[in-house]
């Protein structure tokens, strides 16, 4: 079952009057679709975070979200809350826009990122407060995976 929330559905609104999708994807930008469990909130914040840096976005919500991980081949040591497809490309967790930004560029023979778990200060997971956790971003493939980027919060810090 799909459903749209409010922030989608608004900011579909603003897409279409700004000339629709199109306008996005002809600014060089894929849409990124968000596979997440309805009850989850961060995964909200978090395709906030990527429609800020400029990319169209759209919520899928399904309560089968470690069937939609598993189908993308998202390692089971790598899964969080939201799973998301962006050009040929699986973002799974807290993936910095940056980090995004980078793979779109570089194209890497990689079938995606991943955060794993859900670090303090990530994208989405920010605390009024709290230090930001330095964590990294991994870049996995069929049999192997690897340090991508390294972030502190949204901060790019290695990679």
């Amino acid at each position: 079952m799909m459903t749209i929330d409010r922030r989608s559905f608004l900011a579909a609104l603003a897409l279409a009057g700004a000339g629709g999708v199109q306008s996005g994807l002809a600014a060089g930008k894929p849409i990124v679709v968000i596979h997440k469990d309805a009850s989850c909130g961060c995964c909200g914040a978090w395709a906030d975070h990527i429609a800020a840096a400029g990319f169209p976005t759209r919520i899928v919500e399904d309560i089968r979200i470690n069937a939609i991980k598993a189908r993308l081949g998202v390692p089971a040591a790598m899964r969080s809350c939201h799973t998301a497809e962006v050009d040929g490309y699986v973002l799974e967790g807290h993936v910095p826009a940056a980090a995004l930004v980078r793979l779109l560029a570089d194209r890497p023979a990689v079938r995606g990122l991943a955060v794993p778990g859900m670090p303090v200060g990530s994208p989405g997971m920010e605390v009024p407060g709290a230090p930001a956790e330095t964590f990294d971003v991994m870049a996995f493939g069929h049999d192997a995976s690897s340090v991508f980027m390294r972030f502190q919060g949204s901060t790019q810090i290695d990679g």
